[in-house]
């Protein structure tokens, strides 16, 4: 397993290979983008609350397209649940905006 990479809390993310496995067979169009997807939690546009206390780092990767990466945040360590591309960002409108 790499190294993990810290949030913009300060908090070391682990991307293990069994999520990344999950994350690109079941989104294919990632595969390949391991390093976009943590960039995306080290350097995000903007970070929101998900609905059971998960993060939800957003960052656009071209004119109208994100990556959008849900982690967990626990005391001093944390983990990737899941990532995935997307044009649509309606969803996100209204969630507690963590970060900036």
């Amino acid at each position: 397993m790499a190294e993990p990479i810290h949030s913009v809390h300060g908090v070391p993310i682990r991307l293990t290979e069994e999520r990344w496995r999950h994350v690109s067979e079941e989104h294919t169009e990632l595969a390949g983008l391991r390093d976009e997807v943590l960039a995306a939690i080290a350097s995000p546009d903007r970070v929101v609350g998900g609905q059971a206390g998960e993060r939800i780092a957003i960052r656009e990767i071209e004119r109208g397209k994100h990556l959008v990466v849900v982690y967990r945040e626990q005391d001093d360590d944390g983990f990737v649940i899941t990532a995935f591309l997307t044009r649509r960002t309606r969803w996100l409108q209204g969630r507690e905006q963590l970060w900036p």
